[in-house]
């Protein structure tokens, strides 16, 4: 494994998709951070984070603080890290630890910033119908999504993905080029661009209404942007007879939306044809 001292922030599946690719090309963080164990389920049974589980299956240290404070960070500190690594930790950090390591902190960021910052980064663009997003690895500053950009790549778009296919691809490779550049960059080769904050866009946190969708009203296109943007959460829906029905499977064929699969309130998961006909 590499000798870069990093420490990596991490809790989500994203996190994880950046932390295995890092592994393949044999470098490892010294320490993970990650959020506390939480309740999950219908039992609500204590849950490690999927960034804990995957330290503890490769035998690295976990460090999970309820909260980044003074006492945290002298903690982190201890490692005497040369840079901090920032990927689906969910909470930002305080300017105190930003600023700790000698070579800053690296956040992977799911689009080509200045576009799309905010929550919502990878839904942005298949809601838009771009034709393409990327990987941004920006250095960490005080406003979210804000820093200079130390590597950009383009990912074309096929008009077909859906956010969790997304999402896998471009963390996946946003680990990839952290493992190409992290020895450049502590060896000070490169030399991080501003962003041109004047083309900043952004995006907002969803919302379960966000799902509702009009048949008759909204266009084809639109309709099928918002099924493969919205079918992780809150998916898409419409009402019938006051009950919600969710869109479990949809296609655009000829220009036409096409519901194939739904799941009717209170019910198992059906065929449309077969909904429409008990209608």
């Amino acid at each position: 494994m590499s000798k870069i001292n990093f420490v990596f922030f991490g809790t989500s599946e994203e996190a994880v998709y950046a932390l295995q690719a890092l592994h393949k090309k044999e470098i490892a963080p010294s320490l993970i951070v990650t959020a506390p164990d939480k309740p999950a389920g219908r039992h609500y049974k204590l849950t490690a984070p999927l960034a804990k589980k995957w330290a503890l299956e490769h035998s690295i240290p976990v460090f999970q603080p309820e909260k980044t404070n003074a006492e945290a960070i002298e903690i982190i500190k201890e490692i005497r890290a040369d840079v901090f690594v920032v990927v689906g930790y969910g909470k930002i950090l305080p300017q105190a630890l930003i600023d700790l390591p000698k070579h800053k902190t690296l956040n992977v960021h799911p689009s080509l910033l200045p576009l799309y910052r905010g929550p919502t980064p990878i839904e942005g663009p298949i809601l838009a119908g771009d034709i393409e997003t990327g990987v941004s690895i920006i250095v960490v500053d005080q406003e979210v999504d804000h820093g200079p950009i130390v590597l950009q790549e383009k990912h074309m778009l096929t008009g077909k993905e859906t956010t969790p296919e997304l999402t896998k691809k471009l963390f996946t490779r946003g680990g990839e080029l952290l493992a190409e550049i992290l020895p450049e960059w502590i060896n000070g080769k490169i030399n991080p661009k501003e962003q041109d904050q004047s083309k900043a866009t952004f995006t907002k946190k969803l919302k379960k209404e966000d799902g509702l969708v009009d048949l008759e009203n909204e266009a084809p296109q639109v309709l099928y942007n918002k099924f493969r943007a919205y079918c992780a959460w809150p998916r898409i829906f419409f009402f019938r007879n006051n009950k919600r029905v969710i869109i479990t499977d949809a296609t655009l064929e000829n220009g036409e939306f096409k519901i194939k699969k739904v799941l009717p309130e209170g019910k198992r998961e059906i065929s449309f044809e077969e909904f429409t006909r008990s209608q």
